[in-house]
């Protein structure tokens, strides 16, 4: 199986983008609920799905006593949960507190792996390893073109902006920064496409070993 994109022309006159082609994701329209989830696990475990399920119901619960003792949350394979929230400023130090909080939000920084690409040979006759970090969740997926332009298809990715205003108190670090904090600032279209292009950067930079 594969995540499935379909290919779509931008016909915004007024973007940068306009005429240019872009992959758009499409989504099944139904969701992948906790008892599909707790089945699958119980192939892959030697555990009853009945005890999978009681664990993964208890898991949103678990999670929100830890953030509201000021925690992060780290899941393997995963990656990091934290909280995170806008506020309005004010001029005066003193007319700043937790009165000046907006909108909350759950921040996720996913695990990344780092891959190796290849190798460069240096002038001195040494070599060294370049590498990618790529995210774990995602390091295996495939895409795959399909024709069923009735499923559900999201915003393409490049071809809108993940920029807004607010003031966020606290953001994630990476690649997942412009994703965040233009997914909850800058509208629905324009934050997604800015966590699509945050993330896709993350991923692009490339390192080496010296």
């Amino acid at each position: 199986m594969s995540q499935k994109f379909i290919k779509s022309q931008n016909k915004n006159s007024h973007s940068l983008a306009y005429r240019k082609y872009f992959t758009k994701a499409v989504y099944d329209n139904s969701f992948i609920e906790t008892e599909q989830l707790a089945e699958f696990i119980q192939t892959q475990a030697s555990v009853k799905k009945s005890d999978i399920k009681a664990v993964l119901d208890e898991l949103g619960g678990a999670m929100k006593h830890f953030f509201e003792m000021g925690q992060k949350i780290r899941l393997d394979g995963i990656g990091i949960f934290k909280v995170g929230f806008s506020s309005i400023g004010v001029a005066r130090l003193e007319d700043c507190g937790a009165a000046n909080i907006t909108t909350r939000r759950v921040l996720f920084q996913p695990e990344t792996i780092r891959v190796v690409v290849g190798q460069e040979k240096k002038t001195d006759g040494s070599v060294k390893q370049k590498y990618v970090n790529a995210i774990t969740l995602l390091k295996d997926v495939t895409f795959e073109e399909t024709h069923d332009n009735a499923m559900n298809a999201s915003t393409p990715s490049g071809s809108g902006s993940g920029s807004g205003s607010g003031t966020g108190t606290v953001t994630p670090s990476g690649g997942n920064n412009g994703g965040n904090t233009g997914g909850d600032n800058g509208g629905n279209n324009g934050g997604n496409n800015g966590g699509e292009g945050g993330d896709n950067g993350g991923e692009g930079g490339t390192g080496f070993d010296e």
